[in-house]
């Protein structure tokens, strides 16, 4: 049986922590460019030699162990607490060789923790071009520790890390230096009230609300020392802060050298462009309107077979499978035509996927980021709220979670509430469907006229959560804010290996988690939908064939279908709300659709598929798409369902409704109350049904 030990890493965010995450487990992790990606600790192992395992944890990138945030916390109380079996037996600090100064910080305070530590100096092929040398031997020296010098990008330096995690028992266990000094009498009070105590733990145990061993909260309140205010603690720890950078600043002054001359500037020229106040946003919006052309554009083909294969399974199904067997019409009509519904959108969300990918690892979101603050201030919003509702465009729940690092609990809370406007990966499904139906092919200045509108359909999620927020913020009254510091990383070319692992495990998640749900769905609604009470439903064949003699034997079939749809189970619960609905100009078959979808808002898709293949009775070779089908569905006065005017009705319908468990469920785990979803569901529900009926009242 081999032995396992605990390495954590730890850095601050930017620092490439995460790609030694991956470089040492191998496993397939989101790897971003802007801080505030991982907001909760994740896990892997790795092999090392003789046998031995290390249980690798990521933990939430961090600026210091004077935590300002939830997902700080994480760190620091698993650093205080030696009963967490997750408790390290080797702490690998991961810096940038360009922030060395800045991350040397976190490292001191570990390494005064006492736990063994490795310094990991990241990014060092770019050690020549920035004009940077270090003396490692010096460094090791001064800061009692060993030092790996790596590059994920290179993918070197890892067998030595390796190696010096395996050898963790070798490790100076000095501190950098003694904290107690910034004020000796305080710290000897301290130490004689807990002897057995280690002094900087306790320290920090004082100056947070953290956890620490045996030690409870009550008993240090009540101790003599516990008489500090706020602000003398603040002002202790402002001196903690300084005494480290004289430490660290003597430490670089031998052990590290930077030759300016040496240094490209194309940065600096880059950020001139990319974060100017008027240029920054003209060069952001660009960007966006080629994205969702290229999301258009190239993915028309992929489309274009899927649709055409599932529409062909379908119908093999139906003619090689035994004729007439209900088995037959739920694997035709019901799983497959529910799940190809969604697939066909596979290669749009990847695409999106794939340029979101490319600008986290170019750098270029951390600029969108700073952009973003400069208006998020004026509308109530923490700086700190752009990292989650940027994240929101490609699912809320990450997002929501992702609101761990806004410190005030305000803040945090009108950031979770407005999140879910921002337009995700889910209601993609719905837009590009109903776009494709209601925005007529054509371009203007070379632009896609169903581009500009998907376009559109982003920017109107924003600026909702943002007008929300407002409001939100006026209600709260809100009034001390906090300070947004966001670190510009240096542009770099994206690693086509982390691009490639984002597209993959991005879409792959997309489509397992949406297809268990649409799977599950289209079964419930093909029984639903084929069985139905009464008379009217089971005498339908004699009921039409009366009604309609003389007709052809195709037509005939079809009404019958129709019919029996009409008077099924899933037909009576939309017949019950279409008088609700209906101001909003759908149809009782929309309706099956939006209560449906409640589950996941990419359902809606799969929901009609599954509900106008059971309505259609023709089996002919070239089996209508789900498109078409849609397109060619009628009122009984032959009038269209899928109008300009009911396609925007319902296209703001989904842009502005909470259509998400899951995103609930998350919402009351990180508020700890219903109270906060609930508010959520109403109000984004009240929203999305005032506006789709006063777009469809003024178009129609």
């Amino acid at each position: 049986m081999s032995k396992q030990l605990n390495v954590a890493l730890i850095g601050n965010p930017n620092t490439g922590k995460t790609s030694v995450f991956n470089a040492l487990t191998g496993l397939n992790q989101k790897v971003g460019n802007y801080p505030g990606i991982t907001v909760d600790k994740k896990q892997g192992s790795c092999r090392l030699s003789r046998g031995l395992k290390a249980h690798i944890l990521d933990l939430p990138g961090t600026y210091s162990l004077n935590a300002s945030s939830l997902d700080e916390n994480v760190v620091i109380e698993l650093l205080l607490n030696k009963n967490d079996k997750d408790y390290p037996d080797v702490a690998v600090i991961i810096s940038d060789v360009e922030n060395l100064k800045r991350n040397l910080l976190l490292f001191t305070q570990v390494k005064d923790l006492k736990i063994p530590t490795i310094l990991v100096i990241n990014m060092s092929d770019v050690m020549v071009r920035k004009g940077i040398s270090l003396d490692i031997k010096v460094l090791e020296q001064k800061l009692h520790t060993k030092i790996a010098l790596v590059s994920t990008r290179k993918n070197t330096g890892i067998e030595a890390l390796k190696d010096l995690i395996e050898n963790y028992r070798t490790l100076p266990k000095e501190q950098c230096l003694d904290a107690s000094t910034i004020d000796p009498d305080y710290f000897k009070r301290l130490k004689s009230a807990f002897p057995n105590q280690d002094l900087y733990k306790l320290w920090l145990v004082i100056t947070q609300d953290v956890n620490f061993g045996k030690i409870s909260r009550q008993e240090l309140d009540v101790l003599e020392f516990k008489t500090k205010s706020t602000q003398e603690l603040k002002r202790l720890q402002q001196k903690e802060a300084i005494k480290r950078y004289q430490f660290i600043n003597n430490v670089l002054k031998e052990g590290q050298i930077i030759d300016r001359s040496k240094a490209t500037d194309l940065r600096s020229k880059l950020d001139r462009i990319l974060i100017h106040k008027v240029w920054g946003y003209v060069v952001f919006f660009i960007v966006l309107l080629s994205i969702f052309q290229a999301i258009y554009d190239w993915a028309t083909v992929p489309m274009d077979l899927i649709d055409t294969t599932f529409a062909g399974l379908a119908e093999w199904v139906k003619t090689t499978f035994p004729n007439g067997g209900k088995i037959t019409d739920l694997i035709a009509e019901g799983i497959v035509s529910g799940i190809g519904g969604v697939v066909i959108f596979i290669p749009q969300i990847a695409f999106l996927f794939l340029f979101i990918s490319i600008l986290e690892e170019s750098g270029y979101m951390s600029r969108v980021v700073f952009l973003m603050d400069r208006i998020m201030r004026r509308f109530g919003l923490s700086g700190k709220s752009v990292v989650p509702l940027i994240s929101g465009t490609a699912c809320a729940i990450p997002a929501v979670m992702a609101t761990r690092n806004i410190e005030l609990w305000k803040e945090r809370l009108i950031t979770i509430l407005v999140t879910p406007f921002m337009t995700c990966s889910a209601r993609l499904p719905v837009y590009l469907i109903i776009v494709a139906l209601v925005i007529p092919e054509g371009y203007i200045f070379g632009l896609n006229y169903q581009a500009l509108t998907l376009m559109l359909l982003y920017l109107i999620g924003f600026g909702m959560a943002v007008f929300s927020a407002f409001i939100l913020d006026r209600v709260m009254k809100s009034k001390r804010k906090t300070f947004f510091v966001v670190e510009m990383p240096s542009y770099k070319l994206p690693l086509l290996k982390n691009v490639f692992i984002t597209v993959v495990e991005k879409t792959k998640t997309f489509v397992l988690e949406a297809g268990k749900i649409i799977l599950a769905i289209s079964i419930i609604l093909w029984v639903l939908a084929s069985y139905g009470p009464g008379k009217e439903f089971n005498n339908a064949n004699r009921i039409v064939t009366e009604n309609y003699n003389g007709t052809s034997q195709d037509e005939l079939d079809d009404k019958i279908a129709s019919y029996q749809l009409e008077h099924s189970y899933i037909g009576i619960i939309g017949k019950t709300i279409e008088p609700v609905i209906k101001p909003l100009g759908y149809d009782w078959k929309i309706g099956i659709g939006l209560v449906a979808s409640f589950a996941a808002r990419e359902v809606f898709v799969g929901t009609l598929a599954t509900i106008y293949s059971v309505g259609s009775a023709s089996e002919n070779e070239n089996i209508d798409t789900i498109k078409s089908k849609m397109a060619n569905e009628k009122y009984p006065d032959g009038r269209p369902v899928f109008t300009f005017a009911s396609g925007i009705s319902l296209l703001l319908f989904y842009a502005f409704a909470m259509q998400c468990m899951s995103t609930l469920a998350v919402v009351k785990r990180e508020t700890k109350s219903w109270k906060w979803p609930l508010v959520q569901l109403v109000g984004m529900s009240t929203i999305a049904y005032v506006s789709a009926l006063i777009a469809f009242q003024f178009l129609k």
